[in-house]
């Protein structure tokens, strides 16, 4: 799509980086799941866990878009999506607007949740809004040293599976913790996928990810553990916790996962990387359903 015939609607659509969203609600079914087979389902929080997971995500793209402009990062010869800021589509005051105004319904959203979970959601919701926003900007834009990986494994995966368990239930157990590591390892895999893309115009931009740190080839492996970790937890759910031969579900999706290693492993063009995110995006979710599926049916 040329930048010249992007409406001013499309531009925000593409800010909000839609392929990315449906990961965002991945560690959501899995925690309501766990709440439903615990018996402590409750729509209305598992609603507002979703909400406030895809605004999350929404204002970390924002924020990233509006960074990586200011510090030169988003450079024309970049083989992923268009940045709309970097490209002119949003203005950067508006780009600010944009990510206050998502911070504000955010706000929203986490005030019913704590109301609901009390000071744990409200240091959790704290802190994510906060990383979202260090990730590239500030004076120690993490991100840009190679913590990125951590920030998305702790905040999307971790806090977001237990976070969405805890507000139905207000409690929490160790196999909703290890499910959380599960989710966490698939939506990190996506990020990975992101900066391999990137890789050459991150180092010259100075953007010091883990993936220029460690290269194409440590990069690549990087992926394959945190594919591999997440099958291997589900294993332990069902070998050491019991939680039944139906979470083996999630393995449907082992296909997936080697065919997105292959490509990864052999491509270095941007669409077909951008696909292969997509893709990551794609076994996440599909992940999480046969997961969510089989802790339901357990």
């Amino acid at each position: 799509m040329a930048t010249q015939t992007i409406t001013r609607r499309q531009a925000w659509i593409l800010a909000a980086r839609p392929k990315t969203l449906p990961a965002a609600l991945s560690p959501v079914i899995v925690g309501s799941a766990f709440a439903f087979a615990d018996g402590g389902f409750d729509w209305l929080p598992a609603l507002a866990a979703a909400l406030g997971a895809l605004l999350l995500q929404i204002l970390s793209n924002f924020a990233n878009d509006y960074s990586d402009f200011f510090r030169g990062a988003d450079t024309p010869d970049r083989l992923g999506p268009v940045r709309v800021t970097s490209a002119g589509l949003i203005r950067p005051e508006e780009m600010r607007r944009g990510i206050v105004v998502v911070i504000a319904l955010a706000v929203l959203v986490g005030l019913y949740l704590i109301w609901v979970g009390g000071w744990p959601i409200l240091a959790i919701g704290v802190a994510g809004i906060l990383a979202a926003l260090a990730y590239t900007g500030g004076p120690f834009p993490f991100g840009y040293y190679g913590l990125g990986e951590a920030f998305v494994f702790l905040f999307f995966g971790v806090a977001a599976v237990c976070g969405t368990y805890y507000v139905q239930t207000l409690t929490l157990t160790l196999p909703v913790v290890l499910a959380s590591f599960a989710v966490g390892a698939l939506v990190t895999a996506i990020l990975v996928v992101n900066n391999y893309r990137d890789i050459e115009t991150d180092r010259r931009a100075g953007k010091r990810t883990l993936a220029v740190r460690l290269g194409r080839r440590g990069t690549q492996l990087e992926y394959v553990i945190l594919l591999t970790f997440a099958y291997v937890m589900v294993l332990v759910l069902w070998l050491l916790l019991d939680a039944g031969a139906w979470v083996l579900l999630a393995l449907l999706t082992l296909p997936l996962a080697v065919q997105l290693v292959r490509t990864l492993t052999a491509a270095v063009d941007g669409p077909t990387l951008n696909r292969t995110l997509a893709g990551t995006a794609r076994l996440a979710l599909l992940f999480s359903l046969l997961f969510a599926a089989g802790i339901v049916l357990g």
